[in-house]
């Protein structure tokens, strides 16, 4: 789901950069030694998954597991995501680097949300783990594509057609990403619940 370099105005980027700076600041500081190796296998598991994308417009459709990513990292998933979007400029040429901070926190920034909303019930783990962590998953995605559509609708009338094309070209993905997340979280509580447990009171 990334916007391509020139799509956007730039009030919409310089807020877009500014908006993710900070969010990989905070990141970065709840990024204890405990967090990295799962930080470092979400930001692969990103990376892998926005490969096999379908170019629709100014954007894209992909797999994006950034709920997942904030059900399990909290802020962190800010400079996890950034990582991997950053790899994905570099070596593909997906969305470009001036865009870097709009589509990082288009993409992180629900992520966080997901996390801080679900995170507390898939802690008290049982049946319903799997449950919330689908939702969350399937929301994260929604959420994405409200943020990328408000940008290119803050860039122009004429995107507006676009913006409405990246949500409703998104609702087969959300629950393709409701149902992978479900399945993750489900088998992460009955293995490593701690997983989720440490991110408690810091999401």
């Amino acid at each position: 789901m990334h916007i391509v370099d020139g799509a956007l105005s730039n009030p919409v980027v310089i807020t877009g950069a500014v908006a993710a700076a900070g969010g990989i600041a905070l990141g970065l500081r709840q990024m204890t030694m405990e967090r990295i190796p799962a930080a470092g296998v979400l930001s692969a598991a990103f990376f892998v998954a926005s490969l096999i994308h379908v170019p629709i417009g100014p954007s894209s459709v992909h797999l994006i597991l950034n709920g997942l990513a904030g059900l399990v990292l909290g802020w962190a998933a800010f400079p996890a995501l950034f990582v991997g979007l950053l790899l994905q400029v570099v070596f593909f040429g997906f969305g470009g680097f001036t865009v870097l901070g709009v589509n990082t926190f288009n993409i992180a920034m629900p992520a966080v949300l997901v996390g801080l909303i679900f995170g507390p019930m898939i802690r008290r783990g049982g049946p319903d783990a799997a449950l919330w962590g689908g939702i969350g998953g399937a929301l994260a995605i929604a959420l994405t594509t409200v943020f990328v559509a408000f940008a290119l609708r803050l860039s122009g009338a004429q995107f507006l057609p676009a913006a409405q094309l990246v949500f409703l070209a998104h609702i087969p993905v959300m629950v393709v990403e409701g149902l992978l997340s479900a399945a993750a979280v489900g088998l992460a509580v009955r293995v490593k619940p701690d997983l989720f447990r440490a991110m408690e009171g810091a999401a």
